[in-house]
């Protein structure tokens, strides 16, 4: 599939960014890796890949674009932090626009063929009137975050119209699996698998009937690799059309690791969707491309990577 072609993957010692990197090498591609090591870790970058440890929002990594000159860009880098975006929108303007600028424009220079951008679906329309939310849905986000991936995803549409520079932007729901951070803010189902697993109270923000399309982070990856050939110029959600409330999220959590007591509860957060779900009948029709792992199981495989990378002998820590 790859023919001798090279990929180079923004944020690819992230949680997505270096599952994208692991599939992309076993499809035979010549994997680059571009990540500031912000939140991405050292231990998730596969050692086939070539790593340049820089930033988007440098100078330094257009010479990179220059020199290894990709194929393909999966632009995955980004300011995530819905609630750091509240604090210092000019941050997250700067990570996730002018950083995503200046990926397009090393990109147009060097010739790359097309870039498949990660962009957010659960921040982009804000408390959507209809749920499941489709594809053409208001874009009205409620956090500066929601805003500059909106901003990002214009240019890419600029780009590809100006100077023909093909796109596919994936609007992804609440992504989670193996290798999300436990102690971050987004992952919900890291945090509170981790928090389980020690015998710790996790905290609900708000009184966690808020609901979320929650999708498989190995779902997400076959989305991008359909995306290489397919969906050009469109942009398209990706995630299950299932809402589910974080309550629900808790019992099942509870259920895989034998964890006996209730959740804390903390006020909810600024710039945090109430609601939302993703409508996927475009990522149906251009990328023939549908989820296929359930909440349960893909769940218990969080799960189960927690347990491991807690303790490697293969034991269950107590929570009694």
């Amino acid at each position: 599939m790859a023919d001798g072609k090279t990929a180079l993957v923004t944020g690819g010692a992230g949680f997505i960014g270096s599952h994208m990197v692991d599939r992309l090498l076993e499809l035979d591609y010549k994997v680059v890796v571009m990540d500031d090591l912000s939140t991405g870790k050292i231990k998730n970058l596969n050692s086939a890949a070539v790593f340049h440890h820089t930033d988007i929002t440098k100078p330094a990594m257009t010479e990179i674009i220059q020199r290894e000159q990709p194929d393909l860009v999966f632009h995955m880098a980004a300011q995530t932090s819905v609630t750091e975006s509240t604090k210092n929108p000019i941050d997250d303007t700067n990570a996730n626009v002018l950083g995503t600028l200046r990926v397009l424009e090393a990109s147009r220079r060097a010739g790359v063929e097309k870039i498949i951008y990660s962009n957010t679906g659960g921040a982009l329309y804000g408390d959507p009137e209809t749920i499941p939310c489709s594809d053409d849905a208001p874009i009205t986000p409620v956090s500066p975050y929601g805003m500059s991936k909106w901003v990002a995803e214009q240019y890419m549409d600029f780009y590809y119209r100006q100077y023909r520079l093909n796109y596919t932007s994936l609007r992804y729901g609440n992504v989670y699996g193996p290798r999300q951070d436990p102690h971050g803010e987004a992952g919900v189902i890291a945090i509170f698998s981790r928090a389980m697993l020690e015998g710790k109270q996790p905290s609900i923000f708000g009184d966690g009937t808020q609901e979320r399309d929650f999708v498989s982070v190995f779902d997400v990856i076959d989305a991008n690799i359909e995306a290489i050939d397919r969906g050009d110029g469109k942009a398209m959600n990706i995630a299950t059309g299932e809402a589910t409330t974080v309550n629900r999220i808790v019992e099942i959590l509870r259920s895989i690791t034998g964890y006996k007591w209730d959740p804390l509860h903390a006020p909810q957060r600024a710039g945090e969707v109430y609601r939302i779900a993703l409508d996927c009948t475009r990522a149906a029709q251009e990328l023939d491309w549908s989820p296929k792992i359930s909440l349960e199981d893909g769940l218990q495989i969080t799960v189960d990577y927690f347990r491991e990378s807690m303790n490697p002998s293969g034991g269950v820590p107590s929570t009694s």
